[in-house]
């Protein structure tokens, strides 16, 4: 465990998983930015350590030699639905990885990093998501709880449901295209040839109702400027049996 810099610790973190060299590094960097740290290179500590500690980051690496990496991300996060997971792969590879760990519940999926100045940041945010409420005409979306209320309730979703949520309600009457959103929410400068957009389009309209993101042909998706909320017109009873 690396001790914390002078004053009250930032957060307790997890590193778990990969090569030793780049978990000493991590962790020194978080130690000294004030974060509690604690180390292992297994996965089957990686599992073992979140049912007997708190921890606000688990920083998971999907390189394992005793487990696979994605099935230790997706049962510790059975174990503990509401962790904060981000899982790291290898630079320029491991596409595939990247698009399937947030689906399986990881808040973020970077590539390896070439600095540490990117672990950093994102353990900041991670650790400490910011509380702020965003608004686009009867929707909300609220940073801090990962939710929104279209009018009837809050409703809770995925990170990557809110994520894109948020960059369809900053262009409120104007189609966003796959490319676009596969960059902002995402990460890709490229489509890695996965559906994962109409898989979260999907998801939301399912959610929220099926007015609320229109799909425009040829140009991409657009949030309703009004829209009949599926909940609504459902009533209190909700749907037929």
């Amino acid at each position: 465990m690396n001790s914390p810099a002078a004053g009250p610790p930032a957060g307790r973190i997890l590193l778990a998983g990969g090569e030793p060299k780049i978990r000493f590094l991590i962790g020194s960097a978080l130690a000294a930015a004030g974060y509690v740290t604690d180390s292992t290179g297994t996965g089957t500590e990686g599992l073992r350590r979140p049912l007997k500690c708190h921890y606000d980051l688990i920083i998971l690496d999907l390189m394992m030699l005793d487990l696979d990496g994605q099935d230790v991300l997706e049962r510790i996060l059975s174990a503990r639905s509401g962790q904060a997971v981000m899982a790291l792969s290898w630079l320029g590879g491991h596409v595939a990885a990247r698009v399937d760990c947030p689906e399986r519940g990881a808040r973020d999926c970077p590539a390896k990093p070439s600095s540490l100045t990117e672990p950093l940041a994102r353990a900041r945010n991670k650790a400490h998501p910011p509380s702020q409420v965003i608004k686009a005409g009867q929707l909300s979306l609220d940073a801090g709880r990962l939710a929104t209320d279209t009018g009837h309730g809050p409703v809770p979703l995925t990170r990557l449901e809110f994520l894109l949520l948020r960059e369809l309600a900053g262009h409120v009457g104007q189609p966003v295209s796959k490319g676009e959103l596969l960059a902002t929410v995402w990460g890709y400068d490229f489509d890695p040839g996965t559906n994962v957009v109409g898989v979260c389009i999907r998801r939301l309209r399912s959610k929220l109702g099926f007015d609320l993101i229109k799909t425009v042909r040829g140009e991409g998706y657009q949030l309703a400027a009004s829209y009949q909320s599926r909940r609504k017109a459902l009533g209190p009873t909700g749907p037929p049996p």
